[in-house]
């Protein structure tokens, strides 16, 4: 057989086979839509099979009677489905939390950064000998709002200018170190928990909720900013830029008495605390400061005192979206140290003001975690 007569035959045998795999890819495509399992079910299935029972999980420590469970799954099927009437662009859902009774403990006995300045001033073997006046007599006043659970009137003011004073001088980073060791000592009411710990499981479980739907989460509290970032970071997913507070001035370590408009920030420069008070991050000032930060209404707001009511009827008035807001009243006294009192002055204002009540006692299945108990 000549050289040409066997390229002729290869040629043929090629062609044969080329042919043959086509009408095999053939029979597989127009087949595959009858076949039991088509090449993508597998995928679909594991999605499907994770997303659904996340889904369900995703208020798991809620019970099943709880309005807020119920009204929030509802909102976030609403909101979050395009074509809806109820649609909210991602860049539009923006939710606020208060974090003191909110998202934390307050009553152990009290707010932990009146505990922090309390032990600064009272118990630090490197400042009590060098504290002032002024702040030693805002510490009685704060051993007395711990003594009897009734807030002094004025302490607001007079608490955050001696956080600025006690505190001056620190860098950044030296404060929120003081800031992070306290965290980590034991709560003086529960036993198996730090202060940094305090954090209400069920409410972390609404942060990590409407973070998996494309909401932003901000804090807006009214603890110190740079006590905020401290207590908070790493207990609760939030980043620091999204954490807001009340403010106490900063300068340069080289600036003295200049004015920042005269001053230049140098290469050895740090920034510290100034030792001023600025502003307590409370009632109005709280809308203000979602203003000013923020720049847009949020469509969700969470609270627990009249200190946050300024901020929900700001979510709640002419929002061109569908918004909502909730209380938490602090009728636990079994596992949490709970004020029948407040939490009945609550109720109260929710059924006046439209908020959703969110009762500690009857809502949640746990608050810390089953090894925490009161002692």
């Amino acid at each position: 057989m000549s050289e040409q007569q066997k390229a002729g035959k290869g040629w043929k045998i090629l062609s044969a086979v080329l042919a043959v795999a086509l009408v095999a890819m053939t029979c597989l495509y127009f087949l595959a839509p009858f076949s039991k399992t088509k090449p993508d079910d597998s995928t679909s299935t594991t999605a499907q099979a994770t997303e659904k029972p996340a889904e369900a999980d995703a208020l798991s420590l809620w019970t099943d009677s709880a309005p807020l469970k119920k009204e929030l799954t509802e909102y976030i099927k609403a909101v979050t489905t395009e074509g809806s009437k109820d649609f909210i662009p991602v860049e539009k859902r923006i939710a606020v939390f208060d974090m003191d009774g909110t998202l934390c403990c307050e009553t152990d006995p009290g707010y932990f950064d009146h505990k922090l300045l309390y032990y600064r001033v009272m118990e630090d073997p490197n400042y009590k000998d060098k504290a002032s006046e002024e702040e030693k007599a805002t510490a009685a006043e704060i051993k007395t709002y711990f003594e009897t659970g009734e807030y002094p009137e004025g302490l607001d003011i007079k608490h955050g200018t001696a956080v600025a004073t006690a505190f001056k001088g620190m860098t950044t980073e030296e404060f929120d170190k003081y800031v992070k060791d306290y965290r980590d000592t034991p709560m003086e009411s529960y036993n198996n928990m730090t202060n940094g710990q305090a954090f209400y499981k069920p409410m972390l479980q609404v942060v990590d909720y409407l973070q998996a739907n494309d909401f932003t989460v901000y804090i807006i509290s009214g603890t110190d900013r740079l006590i905020t970032r401290g207590l908070a970071e790493g207990m609760v997913n939030i980043p620091l830029s999204q954490m807001i507070g009340s403010d106490e001035s900063l300068v340069a370590s080289h600036q003295g008495n200049e004015d920042g408009l005269e001053y230049t920030y140098t290469k050895d420069d740090e920034v510290i605390t100034g030792g001023k008070f600025l502003i307590k991050n409370l009632k109005m000032n709280k809308v203000t400061a979602i203003e000013q930060e923020i720049g847009e209404q949020p469509v969700l707001s969470f609270g627990n005192s009249s200190g946050d009511e300024a901020m929900a009827n700001f979510v709640l008035d002419d929002n061109p979206y569908k918004s909502a807001a909730f209380m938490l009243c602090c009728d636990d006294t079994e596992r949490e140290n709970g004020n029948l009192k407040k939490a009945e002055k609550m109720l109260t204002s929710c059924k006046e003001n439209g908020y959703t009540a969110v009762s500690m006692k009857n809502d949640w299945t746990t608050i810390y975690g089953e090894n925490v108990t009161k002692k």
